[in-house]
């Protein structure tokens, strides 16, 4: 079947089965492999997407439930507050989970501006590092919390 997705602000289309995962088609058919495959059964975070500004495990949906939706990937972000701040933190080692851990922390940026630290931590806990501690990971999601600017030109 052909699919239209609204994807980083662009209406894409992709021929998709009904059964395949969101996951799959923005890699796969779109080409947006910044979307990281980890255990695809959701417990990772490696690829996490925003849906309607809501973070979502892309493994979890299937690519037909995003359709009249707006879908955000890494790619989205170009250069963000998030992204900005995990490179001055040291937020990541090997990367392969960072652009999971970016979606997560862009949508709770926009979501809770004024989050606190068990705030950011709770959300922290939907993605998994297994190369480095989250404390550099936290000290970036509070950077951008306390400096009051923007997470992205699509959520504003």
């Amino acid at each position: 079947m052909k699919l239209r997705l609204n994807v980083n602000g662009e209406i894409r289309s992709a021929d998709v089965r009904p059964a395949e995962l969101l996951l799959d088609v923005l890699r796969e058919n779109l080409g947006l492999t910044g979307v990281k495959p980890g255990c695809r059964h959701g417990d990772c975070g490696a690829c996490t997407v925003t849906v309607d500004g809501l973070p979502m495990k892309s493994c979890l949906m299937l690519a037909v439930e995003a359709a009249d939706k707006t879908v955000e990937t890494i790619e989205g972000l170009q250069d963000s507050p998030v992204q900005r701040a995990f490179v001055e933190k040291f937020a990541f080692q090997c990367g392969y989970c960072t652009p999971g851990f970016i979606m997560n922390s862009h949508a709770l940026a926009h979501l809770h501006p004024k989050a606190d630290k068990a705030t950011v931590r709770e959300w922290l806990q939907s993605n998994i590092c297994r190369c480095t501690s989250y404390e550099e990971i936290q000290e970036a999601v509070e950077a951008v919390l306390s400096s009051g600017q923007p997470t992205s030109r699509m959520m504003n």
